[in-house]
C-alpha cells in the first residue's frame, strides 16, 4: 500500500510526514546524529500534531526514528559547549526551555488521536520521554530505554518526570531515573513499557498492524475515548462519569455512532464519515 505526501513535508525535513490511510508516521530525519530534538524537530512536532487534531480524516499517529537510533534526546555537544537551550543566563534558559523543547510534552498531551511509538533503537534522555509521550510503544529488538539525565547532572526537564511514572510506576521510574540505566527491549516488554517486541525488519509492519485495530473505530468516538481516558488521571470518578455521560449522549447523535452499530448488527465492514 502507498504513502500520501501532505502538508508539504519533504524527505530531507527534520521530520518526515507521511500518511497510510486514517495513520500518519512521523519519522524523526536526523540519523547522522541519531535523531536529537533541536528547535527544527520541535517546531514540526507541534506543526504536524496541530494538523492532525484539525483533520478527522487522521485516528492514529505513530512515530518512529530514521537509521539505527530513535531519538538521542538533547545535543550533548551544545550541553557541553553552553550552546543553544543550553547557553545563556538561568532567565534565559529557564525561558528557552518553555519556549523550546517544552513544547514537546504539551502538543503530544493535546494530541485527540492515540499514538504509538515505534522504537527502531535506543531512546535516550528526551527521547525515552518522547516514547513515553506516547500512549502505546512497539520496540524492535534492538530498541533500549534510558533515562539517562542524571549521568550528565541534569534531570528531565522535558515532561519525563510526569509521563515516566503514568507509564512505569512510581517504583520503575525512580529505579530508571536515578541509576540512569538504560533497560533493553525484552525488558521494557516485561516490565509492560511496550506491548510487543518484534524483529527490526517486522517493526512498522507489527506496528502499523497495531494501528489498524484502532482506525477502524469511528474517528470522533475514539477521539472522544482516549481524552475520557486521559483526563482520568486528575479527576474524580464523580468527575470521569460526568464527563463520560456528556460525551455518550454526543457520540449517540453522530452518524457514524449509527454506523458503527449497524454495522455490528449487519455482520459488515462499517463506512466511516466522521459525521
Amino acid at each position: 500500500m502507498g504513502f500520501l505526501y501532505k502538508w508539504g513535508f519533504t524527505m530531507t525535513d527534520p521530520v518526515i510526514f507521511e500518511q497510510q490511510g486514517r495513520t500518519v508516521i512521523l519519522t524523526l530525519n536526523r540519523p547522522k546524529t541519531r535523531n536529537p530534538i533541536d528547535p527544527d524537530v520541535v517546531d514540526a512536532l507541534e506543526n504536524a500534531i496541530n494538523k492532525i487534531n484539525a483533520d478527522l480524516n487522521v485516528s492514529c499517529l505513530v512515530i518512529t526514528g530514521a537509521g539505527d537510533s530513535f531519538c538521542a534526546g538533547g545535543n550533548v555537544k551544545e550541553m557541553a559547549e553552553r550552546k543553544g537551550m543550553f547557553g545563556g543566563t538561568p532567565v534565559e534558559m529557564r525561558r528557552g526551555y518553555e519556549r523550546g523543547i517544552q513544547r514537546v510534552p504539551l502538543a503530544f498531551y493535546s494530541l485527540e488521536v492515540p499514538a504509538i511509538a515505534a522504537v527502531n533503537g535506543p531512546a535516550i534522555g528526551a527521547g525515552c520521554d518522547l516514547a513515553m509521550m506516547c500512549d502505546l510503544r512497539v520496540a524492535a529488538e534492538q530498541a533500549s530505554f534510558a533515562e539517562s539525565f542524571l549521568r550528565v547532572g541534569l534531570i528531565s526537564g522535558d515532561g519525563g518526570a510526569w509521563f515516566l511514572p503514568r507509564v512505569l510506576g512510581l517504583a520503575r521510574a525512580y529505579e530508571m531515573a536515578f541509576t540512569g540505566d538504560a533497560i533493553s527491549a525484552s525488558k521494557a516488554e516485561a516490565w509492560g513499557v511496550v506491548s510487543e517486541v518484534v524483529p527490526k525488519e517486522r517493526l512498522m509492519e507489527a506496528t502499523l498492524a497495531l494501528a489498524a485495530r484502532i482506525t477502524r473505530h469511528p474517528p470522533h468516538s475514539l477521539r472522544l475515548m482516549k481524552r475520557l481516558i486521559r483526563d482520568s488521571c486528575g479527576s474524580t470518578l464523580a468527575q470521569n462519569l460526568e464527563l463520560a455521560a456528556l460525551m455518550q449522549a454526543g457520540l449517540q447523535h453522530t452518524a457514524d455512532q449509527r454506523e458503527a452499530l449497524m454495522a455490528f448488527l449487519e455482520r459488515r465492514e462499517p463506512a466511516f464519515t466522521a459525521r
